[in-house]
């Protein structure tokens, strides 16, 4: 209960003025109800009574009445209207925020955080947890201008009658004891209910993005069953929920109605006694049973807050991490030369692995280097590094000479760009997916497409620029979208082009085309490409070559094949299998040979 009067504290403090308003019109609302019953009090006893006694009904009493009635119900419509108007204002208005905050809380936190955290989760935390942490504010306006109603309408009970309106009051402790089992026993199962559906989420996109390894692998039934036995938790949880509700709704519902035969039971003899009048008899029950409303307007927002209380620790959870970045304020080189980086000792570990180890090395400004060495030597971690998607253990990487941490925000993204190994492509068109944002002329986004040797089928597709490549650029192939990937980075013009792996869905003459375009840009880029094929390496003006998280040697292509065993076999692998395969097919050919010969002499 205390943690979530809590949460709901905070969007108070947040929308005051739409709160006020809220609270406001639902004020009207509530005094307005207790004025039509005082006015069906005084119809009753001045309009119909006194047909009833006379015969006949003054003009001026019925139009009275009508009045009063109607104006009561047209001032009792608008603060409705209000109140639920400006409920969802509020309610939405801090799912929006929440949404934006955790949002931008993903975008800053490091790599790392998001490597520990799964996608859906994610997913779960910015949608659905949002929406249940301020599920409460809609039915919060009410609950608060219905206390108006309660006090006015308390006050005029007992103003009309003393007697009656303890009778009536008697129940009040009653709905508030059964109200408070209620939250104790909804609460528990509306927590499991919300995590529930976090891990359906979870479950959910974790099936549909690896879709692809689902279906080569035949796993269909298996990530169905998966998905359906915690549906399946989710709708039992679900279920208990609602038989919790079932029970005590209609005890809840029932209790002012008992409070109405009590008040009427003891009126019908308080009345015979003549110790009320017909009128306040009616205002007094009717009162009575107008409260019922306003107590489960109560009740709906206490049986909210269990789920609120969820989403709202799941939401804060995402905005109280760690690890998001620190950013200096030193000046970022303003010229559009190629950049000079250095790595000097850097160390980077995940958890208790030790990844990199004390890797140096420099890259002069217009230089390309190549990064080789064979899987799992930190070659993808050591990218990372220097991109700053995460910060090293120990060490520095420098860009002309200053720290990347010591730079502002969103100074490396301005002077570095990083072609990954894994494209992803957005379901936009292709001059989109080139420019992302960033103010281009076609004329750039095609200098950009020549230059990623993709100007040729990006012109044969059906709207040239303006196709659409579908979801993750499933219309095109992967080394067409490598390309693409590739043009959007170049269009940035970066002064440090990162290339993880990121031409190897292109055969090596287009590769060789690309590499040989980035040297010889008029804008050149001082570039860093993680590579394995001996045709890449050899277009490097140096290689430096890693091996178990350690820069073991550097220097050119051909330096290293005389002096460095393992990147000599590394590098040469691929051709000594090419030329393995071929001596065995040769040498099965022969025997071919010899036994037809043998055939022929026999």
């Amino acid at each position: 209960m205390r943690q979530g009067l809590r949460v709901l504290g905070v969007a108070v403090r947040t929308e005051k003025l739409v709160f006020t308003l809220a609270v406001l019109a639902s004020a009207v609302y509530g005094g307005m109800t207790v004025a039509s019953a005082s006015a069906l009090g005084w119809a009753s006893q001045n309009v119909v009574l006194a047909a009833f006694a006379d015969g006949e009904v003054a003009a001026g009493a019925m139009w009275t009445g009508v009045l009063l009635i109607v104006g009561a119900a047209l001032l009792k419509a608008i603060g409705v209207a209000g109140r639920r108007i400006l409920a969802g204002v509020l309610q939405y208005r801090m799912q929006a925020r929440s949404r934006r905050d955790v949002t931008k809380q993903y975008l800053r936190l490091p790599l790392a955080w998001h490597h520990r955290h799964p996608t859906g989760q994610l997913l779960s935390n910015a949608s659905a947890d949002a929406e249940a942490a301020w599920a409460p504010l809609a039915p919060l306006p009410m609950a608060v201008g219905v206390i108006v109603m309660l006090v006015t309408a308390a006050v005029a009970m007992v103003v009309t009658d003393p007697v009656l309106a303890l009778v009536g009051f008697l129940i009040f402790p009653a709905i508030a004891v059964l109200n408070l089992l209620y939250q104790r026993r909804l609460s528990p199962l509306a927590t499991r209910a919300q995590q529930l559906r976090a891990e359906v989420s979870e479950i959910a996109h974790e099936s549909f993005d690896g879709a692809l390894v689902v279906k080569t692998l035949g796993r269909e039934e298996l990530e169905t069953d998966r998905f359906r036995r915690r549906a399946h938790e989710l709708r039992d949880a679900n279920i208990a929920v609602g038989r919790v509700r079932g029970l005590f709704d209609p005890m809840l519902e029932a209790l002012p109605t008992l409070g109405v035969l009590a008040v009427l039971a003891v009126g019908a003899a308080r009345l015979s006694a003549g110790a009320i009048d017909p009128g306040g008899l009616v205002e007094v029950a009717y009162l009575f049973t107008l409260l019922a409303f306003p107590i489960r307007a109560l009740g709906w927002v206490l049986a909210e807050l269990p789920r609120s209380v969820v989403g709202w620790q799941r939401v804060q959870a995402v905005l109280d991490a760690d690890g998001s970045m620190e950013y200096g304020t030193a000046a970022a080189t303003a010229s559009d030369a190629p950049a000079e980086l250095s790595v000097s000792g850097v160390s980077y570990a995940y958890g208790e692995a030790q990844v990199l180890h004390d890797v140096t090395f420099d890259v002069p400004a217009g230089r390309t280097v190549a990064l080789v060495g064979p899987t799992g030597s930190g070659k993808s971690t050591l990218v990372q590094l220097l991109v700053r998607l995460v910060d090293p253990d120990s060490g520095r990487v420098l860009l002309d000479g200053v720290d990347l941490r010591e730079l502002p925000y969103g100074a490396v993204a301005a002077s570095v760009a990083l072609v990954p190994q894994q494209t992803f492509l957005f379901d936009d068109t292709v001059r989109g997916n080139v420019a992302l944002g960033v103010e281009v002329s076609d004329d750039d986004v095609w200098a950009a497409l020549r230059l990623a040797q993709a100007d040729g089928f990006v012109g044969r597709l059906p709207d040239g620029l303006a196709t659409r490549v579908g979801e993750r650029g499933a219309s095109l192939s992967g080394g067409q979208r490598q390309r693409l990937a590739l043009a959007r980075a170049v269009a940035r013009r970066p002064r440090l082009l990162i290339l993880d792996d990121a031409t190897s869905s292109v055969d090596p003459q287009v590769e060789g085309k690309i590499l040989y375009g980035l040297r010889d840009a008029a804008e050149a880029s001082t570039v860093v490409v993680v590579a394995y094929r001996m045709a890449t390496i050899a277009l490097a003006d140096e290689v430096v070559y890693l091996d178990h998280g350690r820069v073991v040697d550097r220097g050119t292509h051909d330096e290293l094949l005389k002096r460095c065993d393992g990147y000599r076999n590394l590098v040469t692998a691929y051709e000594r299998e090419e030329a393995e395969r071929t001596a065995i097919e040769l040498s099965d050919i022969d025997a071919d040979i010899d036994i037809e010969e043998e055939g022929v002499s026999a």
